[in-house]
């Protein structure tokens, strides 16, 4: 059932529903219920390495400085491209962050706080995006959502990441706001940022999870090849 039903899913969807029941499988035997494990033969599967190629910086630059695109998304991406996960941008309040300093308080993974520091890019532009608002979501929508998630002034709601993603999917001719991320921290390692200043940057907590994040380009790699040839430099 386990591989009729879920085989085509990804290793990750798969092995989720084979531990689940798997787990349950372990209750009804411990009630008398079955004998044996029904799942004893499944493997599980093993996840493929994360190989999704960045944006060039070309890309990049010219997705964030498209004056066709209306000014909310266009600081929500050249902030996710400076500093944070788009879920934590998402959520910042104007309350919350320290224009001055360039940088505001956020909840990662796991609730832990973290401070995010932005470039003269969102310097730029977050301004004019606020237009002096003192509280409320920093990116707005016209959606009924909790009071929390609420404008005092417009009354607007927070923007969602599923609206925030499929606006950019639709302006990046199939890009993902997560390839945005990823080509971020691909572009910092690129630029020789350590591990630790990685670390920090994309909020993550272990190496093994950064590394699939922080792989240099083809393009890169030839680069520093290049430059290290010693014929390259004889000449």
């Amino acid at each position: 059932m386990v591989v009729e039903r879920w085989g085509p899913a990804a290793p990750a969807t798969f092995n989720r529903n084979l531990d689940a029941l798997r787990s349950a499988a372990g209750y009804w035997r411990d009630q008398g219920w079955i004998v044996g494990d029904p799942t004893r033969a499944i493997r599980r599967r093993g996840r493929a390495p994360d190989r999704t190629r960045a944006l060039s910086r070309a890309t990049v630059e010219e997705l964030l400085g498209r004056e066709d695109i209306g000014l909310r998304e266009r600081v929500l991406w050249r902030m996710l491209y400076e500093t944070a996960r788009a879920s934590e941008v998402l959520a910042l309040d104007v309350d919350e962050l320290d224009l001055r300093n360039r940088c505001a308080k956020v909840r990662r993974k796991g609730n832990a706080v973290d401070i995010i520091v932005w470039r003269t890019g969102t310097v730029c532009l977050l301004p004019r995006l606020l237009k002096g608002r003192p509280a409320g979501p920093v990116r707005r929508a016209r959606l009924a959502l909790p009071p929390a998630d609420l404008d005092p002034i417009s009354g607007r709601a927070r923007l969602s990441y599923r609206r925030a993603a499929e606006l950019f999917t639709a302006a990046a001719g199939g890009a993902t706001l997560h390839q945005l991320r990823h080509s971020a921290l691909t572009h910092a390692a690129e630029d020789g940022a350590n591990t630790s200043t990685l670390l920090s940057y994309s909020g993550h907590t272990s190496v093994a999870s950064l590394a699939r994040y922080a792989r240099v380009s083809p393009e890169a790699l030839a680069r520093w090849q290049a430059g290290r040839d010693p014929a390259a430099r004889r000449r």
